[in-house]
């Protein structure tokens, strides 16, 4: 099997065997209490059609600017009250994401530090969670913890080669600020999460602390795991593990997911750290099972493919949930609108949204903010390359939800903006809450696809224009 780019592999993380019990049950009661949406107008109206209320295009952009609340800058440093609203829209909920619409915009990255900021310093939020390899998030975490390492340097190991795309100068600024912080106040650390599979590696560490602490408390499975690592270990980067044949990466994924509920269920010691202990050590394993199990799909299967993307954002809602409950922390999640939404942009490439699977774990503990833009150029990583290039975004399409939302900016005192759509006026929810084409960047095909605002996100931030990112 040849290497995977960057895109399919990251769209490919199936489910394993990890506990469902309160996701079917809590769906329905426990999902966040949402406006009732106005009835609209059909799907696909255009942005010039009537909002539902006899006003028009015009009537519709003066509602949204009568909720909408500008804001100032996305630029993380100086004062923080125009982000007074987005606090008291997000009240007393622990797991926020912020999504973005493209993957390389300097503004979209700046607004997330900016938010990060604001929820830490006037909301008590203390983890910072990205759409990127749980491996990576431990190093990174280390470092903004006690400072071990060079930043640039682990960015560079974790990010870099076309891994991801975040080896950028706006989230070496993100880590080098939280570093500071913690420095600044050490009784309120601040901690970094990557929520995604270990790639582009499963790095050592995490072998060696399910071992370490399969020895300590359970020798008698010490054989199993040396042996279920001992192979695993040996194909520990992705690309390798990926060239195997496919019968080798069943088997592979299926010993990694028996180590798991061999590990799962076992008591933990009378040790006082064992509880802790035990709860990493599985997480851990976990991961293991996931990477190991993602290259055990024929991602060439357009199929397969599907329910490995289903999969991948369910498992990245499933450790996001796992790091709030065991550490305590509120959380900002940052990852592709496609993944925070309640519901998919993209249902033939995308069935279900990380977001849609948050919401049925955490109930009203989940809260989504999307991002919409009106014109910019964004940085664009080469999967196979590593390479950066830009790529330009014209101005919104007739028709779309960008149309509309630009214009809003025109009537405010700043072209940026933010809205809490659950209490908009009845005219913009009316608005809201039609289906029209939006923008969707990233995946294949044209870039609007009909999609209802109203129902995929809880807050919109609107950008009216970006620089592309700045690669390291």
């Amino acid at each position: 099997m040849a290497p995977l780019a960057r895109r399919t592999l990251l769209g490919a993380l199936p489910l394993l065997a990890l506990p469902a019990t309160a996701a079917a049950a809590t769906a329905a009661a426990a999902a966040p209490a949402r406006a009732a949406a106005p009835a609209a107008g059909r799907p696909g109206q255009g942005a010039d059609a009537a909002d539902g209320a006899g006003g028009g295009a015009g009537g519709v952009v003066a509602a949204l600017a009568r909720a909408a609340e500008p804001l100032r800058t996305t630029s993380p440093r100086g004062p923080l009250g125009d982000l007074r609203p987005l606090g008291a829209a997000i009240g007393r909920v622990p797991v926020v994401a912020l999504g973005e619409a493209v993957h390389g915009a300097h503004e979209m990255f700046t607004l997330k530090h900016r938010v990060f900021r604001y929820l830490v310093e006037e909301k008590g939020f203390t983890t910072f969670a990205l759409e990127a390899g749980w491996g990576a998030g431990l190093r990174l975490d280390a470092y903004v913890r006690t400072g071990e390492g060079d930043p640039r340097d682990l960015m560079e190991q974790e990010f870099g080669g076309g891994a991801w795309p975040w080896h950028v100068a706006e989230y070496l600024d993100l880590i080098t600020w939280m570093r500071a912080h913690n420095e600044r106040h050490p009784r309120t650390p601040v901690r970094f999460m990557g929520n995604d599979l270990a790639h582009p590696r499963i790095d050592t560490a995490l072998f060696d602390h399910v071992q370490r602490y399969v020895a300590r408390h359970h020798p008698s499975l010490r054989r199993e795991f040396g042996r279920t690592y001992g192979e695993l270990r040996r194909y520990a980067r992705t690309a390798d593990l990926g060239a195997l044949p496919q019968r080798e990466r069943r088997r592979l994924a299926a010993r990694a997911r028996h180590a798991v509920r061999l590990l799962a269920p076992r008591r933990p010691s009378d040790a006082p750290d064992a509880p802790d202990a035990h709860a990493w050590a599985v997480q851990h394993a976990r991961v293991i099972a996931q990477t190991a199990t993602v290259f055990a799909y024929d991602l060439k299967d357009p199929e397969q493919t599907r329910r490995a993307m289903r999969y991948r954002d369910e498992l990245m809602a499933r450790n996001t949930a796992w790091w709030h409950r065991h550490t305590g922390h509120r959380v900002l999640l940052s990852a592709h609108n496609g993944h925070t939404a309640y519901e998919t942009y993209d249902p033939e490439h995308y069935p279900v949204s990380q977001g849609a699977y948050l919401r049925r774990l955490l109930g009203r503990d989940y809260l989504a903010v999307g991002t919409t833009f009106g014109h910019g150029s964004e940085a664009v990583l080469d999967d196979e390359t590593g390479d950066w290039h830009t790529e330009t975004h014209g101005p919104p399409r007739a028709g779309s939800s960008e149309a509309v939302l630009d214009r809003v900016g025109t009537v405010l005192p700043a072209r940026d903006y933010l809205l809490d759509m659950r209490t908009a006026p009845h005219a913009a929810r009316a608005w809201l809450h039609g289906s029209r084409p939006t923008r969707d960047i990233g995946p294949p095909g044209d870039p609007y696809r009909p999609y209802v605002l109203g129902r995929g996100h809880d807050v919109l931030i609107h950008l009216h224009g970006f620089r592309p990112a700045r690669p390291l």
